[in-house]
């Protein structure tokens, strides 16, 4: 199941990005050739970059690519290492629930009960603003996910910002140990003088 929110989320955010590239480009073009810019691309861009920052913010936090300092958790090990990746996990998921659901739901419920429009686009800024709340409860669903996998872990898991576990790392790693135990199988060779 997280498998296809995570796919379709990655689908929607390469959607956006294609929609916005189309748009700043007609945006330079309409600049440029006919001397009369479009007057709808600007805001267009805006507000797509603001769906782009906060649904990929939701997609980092699934792949665990967010910013963190990892001192203390790569300092701790066995149950006090797993308390504290537990209480980062609660902490992440309250400020979602609480900021980006709560406070995201009363923000789009006051525009659209304002009637506020862009200027341009004129479409109700409720729209604009739903993001919020939909990328906190995406943000809330993969908590409970990796708070599930926490908790029924049988040996200690990783930091999540350890080198190991970052995708980039992975297959680099696991050459070089490979590597290394097959140099270690190969005997030197003598040079005779």
């Amino acid at each position: 199941m997280m498998q296809k929110i995570e796919k379709a989320l990655a689908l929607v955010l390469g959607s956006l990005l294609a929609l916005m590239v189309l748009d700043v480009t007609w945006q330079i073009l309409t600049r440029f050739l006919p001397m009369q810019p479009s007057s709808y691309t600007e805001e267009l861009a805006r507000y797509l970059l603001v769906w782009i920052g906060l649904l990929g913010g939701a997609y980092a936090y699934r792949k665990r690519s967010h910013l963190g300092i990892d001192l203390l958790t790569n300092a701790l090990h066995g149950a006090a290492r797993k308390s504290v990746q537990i209480f980062v996990v609660l902490v992440c998921f309250a400020f979602a629930a609480s900021a980006m659901v709560y406070g995201g739901a009363k923000l789009m419920l006051l525009t659209f009960e304002l009637k506020q429009y862009s200027a341009a686009l004129n479409i109700p800024m409720g729209f604009v603003y739903s993001v919020l709340p939909l990328s906190g409860l995406l943000i809330c669903l993969f908590s409970v996910d990796h708070l599930i996998e926490l908790v029924n872990a049988k040996q200690e898991l990783p930091s999540e910002f350890d080198s190991g576990v970052h995708p980039y790392t992975e297959g680099a790693e696991s050459q070089s140990v490979a590597e290394q135990k097959e140099k270690q199988k190969q005997p030197e060779a003598v040079v005779e003088a």
